[in-house]
């Protein structure tokens, strides 16, 4: 069983930053995708970003040139930059990891991200 870590998230104004970290406890295993999704009360879960072979990004698109996902400093780790915050934007946000040759998907325990004055 693999377990993310997250961290990064909280209050922030208006138009403001966050960048959000997830980290997998183990680095041996080779995760095909890693990336981000949200969940808003009373909304469906959705895809905020994903990262594919460490190269290949994919966003959501309320994104819009807003947030960018890339590979943390460590092996099975991503970053989510994610500048112009809306209050929109506030929602609880999953870290995923995938192994697509294992048809398996971790995720992580979500960290609260909330847009206010």
């Amino acid at each position: 069983q693999v377990q993310l870590v997250e961290s990064g998230g909280g209050l922030v104004q208006p138009g403001g930053t966050l960048r959000l970290s997830c980290a997998a406890s183990d680095t041996f295993i080779n995760i095909d995708v890693m990336g981000w999704y949200r969940q808003a009360p009373g909304k469906q879960r959705e895809l905020v970003a994903s990262l594919t072979g460490g190269e290949n990004t994919d966003y959501g698109d309320f994104v819009k040139g807003r947030f960018t996902i890339s590979r943390g400093d460590a092996k099975n780790g991503v970053y989510l930059q994610m500048n112009s915050l809306k209050p929109e934007d506030t929602a609880v946000y999953f870290c995923y990891a995938r192994v697509l040759g294992l048809g398996v998907t971790f995720w992580g325990q979500g960290t609260q991200v909330t847009v206010s004055s």
